[in-house]
């Protein structure tokens, strides 16, 4: 989800899942998240089972495969993955139905005497499990097919211009073009009357009016928590990451990402303003393959925006100042597992004893 840290909102207790043993492994894209998991699962296995846990917006649609870097068959048989594959490309995933299938996942994987390794970088995603998130409505799917279509007939920076006039605080946060968000903000102030800014402002407010102890509980509690279980791989230079990025992204294109954006565009069920058409590199390529940008833009196009995504992903990652951060530029892979083993094995250590 390419979304900014949103401002906080009234907290809800912990659910009882988030205190079982489990570990996060996150950062910004092509930063080796996948190649560092199975490296500890495969060195925790004398210990414990390890079950992954993908956190990752894009991995849930079957046949996005090359554009999502999606684990191989063979790295996939290395450890049981779950939330891979669940959905098909025309439907919806919410930070919600992750919360709530990642916490099951959770909990049925510790029964087995497995440790969790939630694997990804959806920042919002880990965002909604520590701070929950705003109470705004559900998406309407007709209220969307109705922004969709005034927008193919006069677009976005058009209905953008009709979001500053109703919501001028969210517009301003927001590129003429941005769709998904602008198409959201409209939505939210279709449904409920109510602009989006206000209702986010108004769960700040309430956070604000909540007991100061209250409030500084919650804050220590979610900073203690981060502590015991988040490992962030994150380079000193960015300019590492982004070439890392470009090579994924050409490597892509020679393992045949243009005929699989061909082959999504092949079934009618799926248009270019869906969440998963509209993930980096894909949107790009489909709109490409539309005629609307050149074939010899649409790739520095898609780097630009996976380094747009990396700046968001790593401002998301700032905002939790107790994680452990491994260097991922300056270390070798050895290096970073002998960096991550040690909370692996401590967690590990934790599962409850009737599980093994």
């Amino acid at each position: 989800m390419h979304t900014p840290v949103p401002a906080p909102a009234a907290s809800p207790a912990p659910a009882a899942w988030l205190e079982l043993p489990f570990l996060v492994l996150t950062g910004p894209t092509a930063c080796g998240k996948s190649a560092l998991a199975l490296a500890l699962a495969q060195m925790l296995a004398p210990q414990c089972p390890v079950e992954i846990i993908s956190m990752d917006s894009a991995l849930v649609y079957r046949g996005m495969d090359i554009g999502t870097a999606k684990p191989s068959a063979a790295e996939l048989a290395q450890a049981p993955h779950h939330l891979i594959d669940i959905l098909e490309p025309h439907e919806s995933y919410s930070a919600a139905a992750f919360v709530r299938d990642c916490g099951a996942l959770v909990q049925a994987i510790v029964a087995r005497g497995a440790l969790p390794l939630i694997v990804g970088g959806t920042l919002l995603y880990l965002h909604a499990m520590l701070h929950g998130l705003d109470p705004l409505p559900q998406a309407d799917p007709a209220v969307r097919a109705r922004l969709d279509a005034q927008a193919r007939q006069q677009g976005w920076p058009a209905l953008h211009a009709w979001l500053t006039q109703i919501d001028p605080a969210s517009a301003a946060r927001l590129a003429p073009h941005d769709a998904q968000r602008i198409q959201r903000a409209l939505e939210v102030w279709l449904i409920s009357g109510q602009t989006l800014s206000s209702l986010q402002t108004r769960g700040q407010t309430t956070a604000e009016t909540t007991a100061e102890s209250t409030a500084q509980a919650a804050d220590a509690w979610r900073a203690n928590w981060v502590r015991q279980r988040v490992l962030s791989l994150e380079p000193a230079a960015r300019a590492w990451l982004h070439a890392r990025a470009n090579q994924r992204l050409d490597a892509m294109v020679q393992a045949g990402f243009l005929d699989e954006v061909r082959r999504l565009r092949a079934n009618p069920a799926l248009h270019a303003q869906l969440p998963a058409i509209r993930a980096v590199g894909y949107r790009q390529a489909w709109l490409m393959l539309d005629g609307q940008l050149p074939p010899g833009q649409w790739l520095e196009q898609a780097k630009a925006a996976t380094r747009q995504l990396a700046k968001r992903q790593l401002t998301w990652l700032r905002s939790m100042p107790t994680r452990r951060v491994l260097p991922c530029d300056t270390l070798s892979p050895a290096q970073l597992l002998a960096q991550a083993l040690p909370l692996a094995q401590q967690l590990a250590g934790a599962l409850p004893r009737q599980a093994h």
